[in-house]
This record gives structure tokens, sequence and C-alpha cells, in this order.
């Protein structure tokens, strides 16, 4: 079998995880799957694998999970330490049928509790730190049974006791029924819970598949983002139907990182944008573990133009582009724009790009005021196309009201340019009177003090603009150059600097920026 026949097959017949590796192995049995670390559940298995072993290994875990007592149609929440695991076993669960529901370890116990209550007694598969993590959650009565992937205890069936179960026949969900649930970062509160089918994972992958075929060789492709996104589905079933060796990354350390770029060269890095921020310093690293790169690719949320310019000028290939896409967990990749070394640095970080050709989603900004959509008069960003999730599981209501028709209203806010262009300004939740775009300010003011690793402008308890910063190693900020890089900004409060470790992230390292604007009122109120 042929990536391309194997990828027509996916457009027509849905993305199915539990069938992928078994797919990809039939594409090339060899291509070489390399990891930074043991795997939990199978720390045999080694940190070099083929992709017929990998796919033999989900098989393996497969007839594990059915023997458990785990069968079709069930839904089955994932919840452990992170390790790339979690997609194996991810795809063993779908592989029998059963539904995915994958849980990021980073959240709390509480938010794990109500998302279990809202699954409806799921089976829970985890591991032994984070069963500790949910010691005071009723999982008797939350679940319908708790597996360990590793590790034993009281009252749960562990994984390794059921090694050698027979193999079973793989079961193949209906195109348009619930397959994986992945979940919202929770930077408003209790995490929605996204529905994707076979088909909606399907679409997902068209236009990644174009931006896949600007690597003309079969270089390694480096991947360092959760293992339970939605995003990690995409990643890794593009690399593998292509071919690729894939490097399987959970370390973001930046000594880490560099040692595994030097050593495997990636062509290809696919991270988080807080991760390309954290870095930036490797671009002075002598080894130059960015040299091979020809493309840097981003999803998650916009990334600062300084960022871009500095990884692509620490590449050595002629031609390296960073690719940005914008888009979210309900709809997937939205518009995507490459940007150049030479131009970069010059970039607007505001504009998000342009549509995708073929067949992909389309875009539009719609008022909310009754005025055309402009600069000064940003509208509600919504997007269309077969790829939006199914619904936001046992919360159809809430779904309800983002859905206008075929249109998804995203929750951004922003305008088109005369050239198309799409430009994403802010959440809408986010906006603060007074103020064009937070983001903007923090492209302008990260690009003019390197200093700064994490800029983040929240609204103050009298509604003001607060700029709250980070600096490299927590160092005290220079007062006289924040003043002259801020005097544009006039609106802008006094910064605040707190330690980088004490910012509150979402599971994909977005700053929760209500959280931190609560965090002044709660101050504000203990000095009245």
């Amino acid at each position: 079998m042929k990536g391309s026949v194997a990828y027509r097959s996916i457009q027509k017949r849905g993305l199915h995880i539990g069938l992928l590796p078994e797919m990809a192995a039939a594409v090339n049995p060899t291509t070489p799957i390399t990891l930074d670390h043991d795997l939990g559940v199978l720390p045999e298995a080694g940190r070099r694998l083929t992709v017929a072993q990998y796919a033999d290994h989900v098989d393996d875990l497969a007839a594990r999970l059915w023997a458990a007592g785990v069968r079709t149609d069930e839904h089955v929440v994932i919840y452990k330490t992170a390790n790339a695991d979690h997609w194996m076993l991810a795809a063993a669960v779908s592989r029998i049928g059963a539904v995915v529901v994958n849980l990021s370890p980073a959240l709390d116990a509480k938010t794990v509790g109500v998302l279990l209550e809202r699954v409806g007694r799921p089976t829970l598969l985890s591991d032994g730190a984070k069963l500790d993590v949910l010691a005071d959650v009723p999982l008797a009565d939350l679940t319908r049974r708790v597996i360990t992937s590793a590790g034993e205890r009281e009252g749960a069936v562990a994984l390794t006791d059921l090694a050698g179960a027979p193999r079973v026949k793989p079961v193949v969900r209906p195109i348009d029924e619930a397959a994986v649930i992945t979940h919202t970062s929770g930077t408003t509160g209790i995490p929605k819970l996204v529905v994707h089918t076979p088909r909606t994972q399907g679409i997902r992958l068209l236009p990644q598949w174009r931006l896949l075929s600007l690597m003309r060789k079969k270089e390694t492709v480096a991947i360092n983002v959760p293992f339970v996104h939605s995003r990690m589905v995409a990643a890794m079933s593009l690399a593998l139907l292509k071919e690729y060796p894939v490097l399987l990354m959970r370390e973001t350390a930046p000594a880490e990182v560099a040692e595994q770029f030097v050593k495997h060269r990636p062509a290809f890095i696919e991270a988080l944008p807080n991760s390309l921020m954290e870095w930036e310093e490797l671009a002075e690293d002598p080894r130059a573990p960015f040299g091979s790169v020809k493309v840097f690719s981003s999803t998650f949320d916009a990334i600062h133009p300084g960022t871009m310019s500095r990884l692509l000028n620490a590449s050595d290939r002629r031609g390296a582009l960073f690719f940005q896409i914008y888009g979210q967990s309900e709809v997937g990749p939205a518009v995507g724009r490459a940007y150049f070394r030479h131009s970069a640095h010059k970039a607007n970080g505001r504009c998000v790009g342009w549509a995708m050709p073929g067949g992909a989603a389309k875009v539009r900004v719609v008022s909310r005021d009754g005025n055309p959509p402009s600069e000064t008069n940003p509208g509600s960003i919504e997007v269309a196309w077969d790829g939006i999730a199914k619904t936001y599981y046992g919360e159809q209501d809430r779904y309800d009201t983002n859905r206008d028709g075929q249109w998804w209203r995203t929750g951004d806010v922003g305008y088109r340019t005369r050239f198309g262009c799409l430009h994403m300004l802010d959440r809408e939740v986010d906006m603060i009177p007074g103020v064009k775009s937070s983001l903007e300010i923090e492209d302008v003011l990260l690009s003019r003090l390197p200093e700064l690793t994490e800029l983040v402008v929240v609204q103050g308890p009298k509604s003001e603009p607060v700029p709250v910063i980070c600096t490299v190693d927590d160092k005290p900020l220079d007062l006289n150059r924040w003043r002259a890089s801020a005097a544009v900004f006039p609106q802008l409060a006094d910064p605040v600097q707190i330690p980088q470790a004490e910012l509150p992230r979402t599971a994909t390292l977005k700053v929760q920026r209500l959280a931190l604007a609560r965090r002044f009122e709660e101050q504000l109120q203990a000095q009245a």
C-alpha cells in the first residue's frame, strides 16, 4: 500500500486511529519511531521502534483491554502520566471500537471528577501516579472499572497481568459517530469535551497533507505536542502515512531538546508556541540544533514574530519556513501562513493567514454591532467546513450556541484585510476597554525587550490593561528600558513582574488570562 492510497482511503472512510498504525505498517513497515523516554506501559519495548512493531504493540494492548472487559461503544477515559504510550493506548481503545476520551495529565483531581461524571461511568485507564492524584475522587461511583497501564492498584485491573491475551478482530466505528473525545484548554473554567468522528478527523488531514509535501526527502519529523491533544492525531497520522521517521518527544527543557535535535537532526518540527519561545536560546548553541530544520510548524496559538525570526535564522536550510496554522480543537486547521527568514521579523503577528487551498475550511468575520468589521471594530471570527467537531459531549446546548448553520463561532475577534488576510486580535472574553489588541501589544514589546520570556496583558480591577511580565532567570525588570519601549502604549498600567513558574497555564501552555485577572481582583479585595 502506498501512502497516497491510504490517505485516499481515509478521506473516503474516515480516520480510525485504531487502524492507523496497521495502515502505516502496510505503507512501510520499517519507518522508524524514536522516543526520548521509555514507554510506561511497555518499558521493555525500548526507545526505537519500527512502525510494524508499533502496530503490533497497539494490537497487543487492544487484546489486553478486551480481556479486561472493555467492549465496543464504551467510553474509556485515559488520564495518566504524560508519556507517548498515551497515544498508543488511545489507538488500542479505538481498535476494539470503544470511544477514547483523552484527559490531560495537567488537569487537577476536581476537574477530572467533573469530567468523569459528565461522561457517565466510563472505564478509567490510568496509572499509579495519577490514581494517587485522584485519591479523594469517588472512582467507584464515577467509573465502571479502573485499569492501570503501569503498576498495580487494589480494585483495578493491571494491563501487565493480561500480557499474551488472545488478539481480537478490529472494530470500525461508524464514520459520523464519536470516535475520539478531547477537551478544550479550559482557560475560562471546566474544559469542554470535544467530540471528533472518523469523518472530522480525516478531513482535517487535507490541508496538512499538502504542507508535508514540501518535504521531498524522507527526513525526520520531530513532534513535541501534548499526547492527549487532537493535534497529535493529525501529526502522527500524517508523518507515518508519509513514511517520515518520527521523533516523538515528551521532554521540553531546552538542554534535553537540544540533545535530541543534535542527535536526530529533524527537518520538520511541530511544537507548542510557548515551547518554541523557551527554545529560542538554542539558536545560540554552537552545535546548531536547528541547523537541519526545513519547516517549523505550530498550530495552537499565534506566535510572536521575534520567535519565528530567531528560529529561522538558526536553520542552515535554504528556503526554511515557519508555517503557522490558526485553528482550535473544535474546528481544526482554519487558516495558515508561511513566514520566511528574510521577512519574519517584520511580520504582523496578528496576521494569522489565508484560507488553505483544496477543500479546506472557509472563514468569515461577522459584525458584532451592525457595523462592518474592521481593524478598529473587530468582528467575530467564524469557520465552516466538514472538519468541525460534532458536539460538546454532555453539553449540546452549549455547542448549539456557537453554531449558526454550517458556521462555527470561534470566540476570537478580528478582521480581514483587503488582501484577504485574517487578523486575529484577541479572544472575545479577553478584550479590554481602550485596547485594540492585547496580543499586538505583547508582540511589539516582546520583540523590543529580549530580557522578557513572557508578557501577558490582562484586565485589572479597574478595567485597566495590566502587563504581567516574566524575565530571563526571573531577574528584576529594568523599569527605564520598560518605560522607553512601552511609551507607544500609554494606556498600559505599570508592569507586574511574577516568577515564570507562577504563570497559570493550560495543558497546551497557554496562559490562563482570566485566572491572572482574578488574582488582581482578589488582591484588591484582600487590601480593602
